[in-house]
């Protein structure tokens, strides 16, 4: 299907990752987690490449911090048949996927009742509101 109107639809959308990716400003922190999207050629399916040299074996993570919450998003190994889960305590977070964890220890304390994970498409994203010091 030479004109096929989905394989179009995912060339505009690759075309304007790339145009956003390549105008981040690198002084800010920026970060890019490591997808592409490749449009079908001679017939093949679209389909999701990781970019890099770790074959999502192991959890990666990042965390991202402000005065309220703090944000940890990580990969997941695309291996494991588990589903993931984050153990939340007030001092660390634990994701775990089957047989895997990372530990991640917190330099806050946090609050547990409002903190959430959610999983999706092979990312764990993590909210921890922190608790409030008494003055």
């Amino acid at each position: 299907m030479p004109n096929d109107s989905y394989d179009d639809f995912l060339k505009h959308i690759a075309r304007m990752v790339e145009d956003i990716v390549r105008n981040l400003p690198e002084a800010e922190g920026t970060r890019f987690v490591g997808y592409t999207i490749i449009a079908g050629n001679n017939g093949e399916a679209p389909h999701v490449i990781h970019l890099g040299k770790n074959p999502r074996e192991e959890i990666e993570y990042e965390v991202v911090e402000d005065q309220e919450y703090l944000f940890i998003t990580g990969s997941l190994p695309s291996s494991s048949q588990c589903a993931a889960y984050a153990d939340i305590s007030t001092d660390s977070v634990t994701i775990i996927v089957g047989e895997q964890r990372a530990s991640i220890p917190l330099n806050t304390t946090i609050d547990v009742v409002h903190s959430f994970y959610r999983v999706r498409h092979g990312v764990i994203d993590i909210v921890l509101k922190k608790k409030r010091q008494a003055q």
